[in-house]
């Protein structure tokens, strides 16, 4: 693409504030349920495995269906507008999907309730339908987050790319500990328990205006004294494009890493307030915001290390050491009894320093009319773990933990151990640790190291 004349600093940081509330309410969709499990499994019957199912039915459409890389292919021929108003559509109508799901009018027979329950018997009906109302809801989710890289690329590209990157990241994840703090305090309403789902649901949409919003900003670029910043994508993408992307070794190791340590991270978040409820007695209430923690390290941290990619590089360095720290995190949590408080905040470091060096240095190594279809490939792939390990975490849970009568873990007389499923998040961790070196490597081999050059100017 040509070289950019940049709208004015507070144009820029407008849209990312813009399309960062979006992504934002995303995340508290994603994770409104974490921090309220036991009390769905006790509402709604369900055992940890379908728990599981339901967190990992977000990432169905993207593994099974690729609808990321289609979602990506989608935005460089659609171009960010049209893509983004589907697809976050998308997301809000998943959210309603599923709050309706936990509803007491659904379980009451409400619409749709017969028809849910006329298939698959051994599965109720709120079951199906909320693992419904989360697969569309993840159909739109991580097509939305790759419009929103693509729009940070086109309006900070050669300027604070990492630092946007980092900046739309931290406020995105306010939205996690909003929900992981909310949550617990939503379902104490006389009005019901199901307020947490309900009240996400209406985030979402509150979301989907703002990116329409964003719409009019980036309809004429030129109004806003930026008169070569192109609202479309001046070329299109090619299928060889795809195969091209296949052929990049560090492109590979980090999509690869990419999926290792979001399955590290993303899941154990699901499980997060129960492991801490029942391996450490903290109370339904606190462990919400004890798991807080790890968003309010990222969101302190990540400006920080995206600052300094701008001004220093070190991309793979950085993978390197937040991998490796993800690991030893999740060794203390399944094999000591350490506090957890200072778990989750070097959690949170870790979780700054990978993302906030990984998302940009995909800007690094790809042109930028493949983009769409890199962040697709990159999302697909990660989702293939966020599908899996959530249900192996429950299924592993329920298995180290299926001598244990549920009448005393109902009662609250014994405690689920969750030493093997901590530790199966830990080898995720190694096993990122290996393609951050495996990155470093080829982008040194390959690449003559441009991912530890600085490229801001």
């Amino acid at each position: 693409m040509t070289e950019k004349s940049y709208a004015s600093p507070l144009i820029r940081w407008s849209v990312l504030l813009l399309v960062s509330i979006t992504i934002a309410t995303n995340y508290y969709v994603y994770d409104a349920l974490s921090s309220i499990k036991s009390v769905m499994q006790a509402q709604l019957g369900f055992s940890s495995t379908e728990y599981g199912w339901i967190v990992s039915f977000y990432s169905f459409p993207n593994t099974f269906f690729l609808m990321a890389i289609f979602g990506g292919m989608i935005l460089d021929r659609w171009g960010i507008r049209k893509t983004g108003f589907l697809f976050v559509g998308f997301c809000v109508l998943g959210a309603f999907i599923t709050a309706y799901g936990a509803s007491s009018t659904f379980l009451s027979g409400g619409p749709g309730y017969s028809f849910m329950n006329s298939f698959l018997k051994e599965f109720s009906p709120q079951l199906k339908l909320m693992m419904f109302g989360r697969l569309l809801f993840g159909l739109g989710a991580e097509t939305s987050i790759i419009v929103t890289n693509k729009v940070l690329v086109k309006w900070f590209k050669g300027k604070e790319l990492a630092l946007a990157f980092a900046v739309n990241i931290s406020l995105a994840r306010i939205g996690t500990a909003a929900a992981l703090i909310a949550s617990p305090i939503l379902i104490q309403s006389p009005s019901g328990w199901t307020n947490a789902i309900w009240v996400a649901a209406v985030l979402m949409g509150i979301g989907f205006l703002f990116f329409i919003i964003y719409m009019i900003f980036d309809a004429k670029p030129e109004r806003l004294g930026n008169s070569t910043l192109s609202s479309e994508p001046e070329e299109k993408f090619r299928l060889k494009d795809f195969v091209l992307l296949l052929k990049t070794p560090s492109f590979l190791y980090i999509c690869l890493l990419c999926v290792t340590f979001y399955s590290a991270v993303f899941p154990f978040q699901a499980y997060c307030p129960d492991m801490l409820h029942n391996k450490f007695g903290v109370s339904i209430e606190n462990s919400g915001l004890l798991s807080s923690l790890i968003i309010w390290g990222t969101i302190i941290f990540t400006p920080l290390f995206g600052l300094f990619v701008d001004k220093k590089g070190k991309r793979a360095t950085l993978m390197i050491g937040g991998s490796l720290l993800l690991t030893v995190v999740h060794l203390t949590l399944s094999l000591t009894n350490i506090t957890p408080y200072i778990s989750m905040f070097i959690m949170g470091i870790a979780f700054s320093l990978v993302p906030a060096a990984m998302w940009p240095s995909v800007a690094v190594i790809v042109e930028e009319k493949r983009l769409g279809t890199a962040f697709g490939i990159m999302t697909s792939i990660q989702n293939l773990g966020l599908w899996a390990f959530p249900i192996l975490a429950g299924m592993l849970l329920d298995y180290t933990n299926r001598n244990i009568p549920k009448a005393l873990l109902d009662s609250g007389k014994a405690s689920l151990d969750y030493t093997y499923t901590i530790l199966m998040f830990a080898l995720l961790g190694v096993i990122g640790f290996v393609f951050a070196l495996l990155l470093k490597s080829s982008d040194r081999k390959y690449s003559g190291g441009n991912l530890e050059k600085m490229t801001m100017h």
